[in-house]
């Protein structure tokens, strides 16, 4: 093997290593608030109730949702319906931290 070979094979591992890490995905588990109390009995203001927060993107901006209807999510451009988990990219990740939602980096999960 001459020390051309040597170079391409290096900078070729380089190149597919790099490519790994910035296509990188994540679990995105979206934002929830604590809900109480949840009825009119005395032990139910003891309990709270985890209530998913849907995240949704029209255009540039992002904004939230508590209480969603099906029929007003087909007028936005992305929706991660609150309660449940999503596979996103590093573009989609920055692009959540930055939208000022209530989205940080406890809510993504390296795959």
């Amino acid at each position: 093997m001459t020390g051309g070979a040597v170079v391409t094979e290096i900078s070729t591992a380089l190149s597919v290593s790099s490519l790994r890490r910035t296509m990188a995905n994540y679990t995105f588990k979206t934002p929830y608030v604590l809900e109480a109390p949840s009825g009119r009995h005395r032990l139910f203001y003891f309990a709270n109730l985890r209530k998913g927060v849907t995240v949704v993107k029209s255009g540039a901006t992002y904004s939230t949702l508590q209480y969603a209807v099906d029929s007003d999510l087909a007028s936005y451009d992305i929706v991660y319906r609150g309660g449940y988990e999503y596979t996103v990219n590093d573009a989609a990740k920055a692009g959540l931290i930055a939208g000022g939602v209530g989205v940080t980096e406890a809510n993504f999960t390296a795959q």
